[in-house]
């Protein structure tokens, strides 16, 4: 009879709670957000409508929209204090790097920070899902030593980040492109960030705690970060026609090809057609297909050669180049979509917690006496 524990390692298999926010449907190759295929909520739906989905289980009406859309425009302002911290970060510190560490100053600024009721961590969430956008764009010119572009309330949520980024509104199809990217990023169940903001509230700590350790795990190139690695690796390749004997140089040496392969989806990601979608219509308005073209290839022979499909990185890197944003700006605009699934999971927790506390199977040195010091020589 063997007595060895079962270990999971990376908690694979693991059944830690229930949600009603987000599942995988392998039936229908798709993703659903309180049931709704995020396929379908891209061509049908806003990222303001997802998000208050997400919090609310349902699509809002017309009255509800623009009472949503209205609450966030009110809170995208940031402070000066925090302005002016933001312009004191190292011209060289990483962008997900500076947004952990707005959002962790936004917490100690926040009246309501103790106040972990219901009605004020939903209230905490619209200023994050306001905010944090404010602060990407402030932290991102301040790393170039440009003065921050103040938030544009006459603008829509997805027109005014590109207003402060590069203070001013590409055209229409560039904006449906990036708010369908924000839609597929906006949530994926029980993921490595949000389980952490799940383990973090579990301790009944704040909502800026939690999404401030949401956004340390999305920066780790396993997770967020891949979108990033994603570009990195496409702008190694000289052209589309010599993608080929690069990735056959990368399976010589066993090498990881990023972008590709996925905890959960076996057969595909269902998010990845969309996003290809806007990726190449991308291309197409601003007349560069190079990028699709190698990515297109690699695809190609990742399925034939490993039987690998990519990952919503994989187009969702080349979209936002495309779009101009620079590549270390990726994962910060992740966090901006994402901080409305991990917002969903932190109220969902606390809505029936349960402090979140594994255990371990200890194979260190048994227990042994203290020799003291003169005797050890």
């Amino acid at each position: 009879m063997n007595d060895a524990p079962d270990i999971k390692k990376g908690l694979v298999g693991v059944l830690a709670d229930v949600s009603s926010i987000s599942k995988v449907m392998p039936e229908t190759n798709s993703l659903t957000y309180r049931g709704y295929a995020v396929q379908d909520l891209c061509e049908l739906a806003s990222f303001d409508e997802t998000a208050f989905l997400l919090w609310n289980g349902e699509l809002p009406t017309k009255a509800e929209l623009a009472a949503f859309q209205a609450e966030e425009k009110a809170n995208r302002a940031l402070t000066p204090a925090l302005l002016r911290v933001i312009a004191e970060f190292p011209k060289d510190a990483h962008p997900m790097d500076a947004i952990r560490s707005a959002v962790s100053f936004m917490g100690m600024e926040d009246a309501e920070s103790e106040d972990i009721s219901d009605a004020a961590q939903r209230r905490k969430a619209m200023r994050l899902l306001a905010k944090i956008p404010t602060a990407v764009a402030a932290a991102h010119r301040a790393s170039k030593g440009q003065a921050p572009i103040a938030p544009d309330p006459s603008l829509s949520f997805c027109e005014n980040f590109f207003h402060m980024v590069f203070g001013k509104v590409p055209q229409p199809e560039v904006i449906r492109a990036f708010d369908v990217s924000m839609i597929l990023y906006a949530e994926h169940t029980f993921n490595a960030s949000t389980f952490t903001a799940r383990t973090i509230c579990s301790t009944m700590a704040d909502m800026h705690g939690a999404i401030t350790g949401a956004i340390a795990a999305l920066k780790g190139p396993l997770h967020g970060g891949a979108n990033e690695a994603v570009m990195h690796m496409l702008k190694e390749i000289p052209s589309p026609e010599a993608a080929a004997g690069w990735l056959e140089g990368k399976f010589d040496h066993k090498a990881l090809v990023m972008g590709f392969g996925h905890r959960v989806y076996k057969t595909g990601d269902s998010r990845v057609p969309t996003m290809k979608k806007y990726a190449e219509i991308m291309a197409e308005v601003v007349g560069d297909k190079r990028w699709m073209n190698t990515s297109n290839v690699l695809a190609k022979i990742m399925l034939e050669r490993k039987n690998i499909h990519p990952n919503l990185d994989f187009p969702a890197g080349p979209a936002y180049y495309l779009m101009g944003f620079d590549i270390p700006l990726f994962t910060p605009i992740f966090v901006c979509s994402r901080i409305t699934g991990w917002a969903a999971h932190v109220l969902e927790q606390a809505a029936d917690n349960r402090l979140i506390r594994p255990l371990s199977v200890y194979t260190g040195v048994e227990q042994r006496p203290v020799v003291p010091l003169p005797q050890r020589g």
